[in-house]
């Protein structure tokens, strides 16, 4: 095997009601790719938004991206990331939350921004790395957690694992 391989799992993405199904939706991809290579270092993660008790998924359709935004626009939700790694029957893992303010956003905005980025394959319909940015007025946490894989978290649990670089 490769020094790194992106391995798809074969586990369904059950509905995601709140931030801890995405850490059991991580251990259980993490589970099943340690299974077909149980002497590899497995990393998995699942990241959601939500807000007001609401979890924003990847969205069906643009109708629905906009939506989301719309929901998201003007006020604080929260990006969370379940993030697992694996090494030898050893299973360590990590909810990391963010937290996030969207500016109010007008309509025209929002079509702008449909028009620009694919948002059907992100959770909350938006990639903070791109043009979304301007949409954010504050954050409080790791930036890369909103981006989809919290690096700071993901080196402190390599290196609790036994990892050295």
């Amino acid at each position: 095997m490769p020094a790194f391989s992106v391995v798809p799992p074969d586990v369904p993405e059950d509905a995601v009601r709140g931030p801890m199904d995405l850490l059991v939706l991580a251990e259980r991809k993490a589970a099943a790719v340690a299974a077909k290579h149980p002497e590899a270092w497995v990393v998995a993660a699942d990241t959601g938004v939500f807000r007001e008790g609401r979890a924003f998924g990847k969205p069906r359709d643009l109708g629905e991206a906009r939506e989301f935004l719309r929901a998201l626009s003007g006020g604080w939700h929260t990006v969370a990331t379940g993030l697992v790694v694996r090494r030898a029957g050893q299973t360590l893992r990590e909810l990391v939350e963010t937290r996030v303010l969207f500016r109010p956003l007008a309509d025209w905005e929002i079509e702008w921004y449909l028009g620009r980025e694919e948002v059907l394959d992100k959770a909350g319909a938006y990639a903070i790395q791109g043009p979304a940015a301007a949409f954010v007025e504050r954050i409080e946490g790791d930036f890369y957690n909103v981006v989809g894989l919290p690096l700071c978290a993901l080196w402190r649990l390599l290196l609790a694992a036994g990892w050295r670089p």
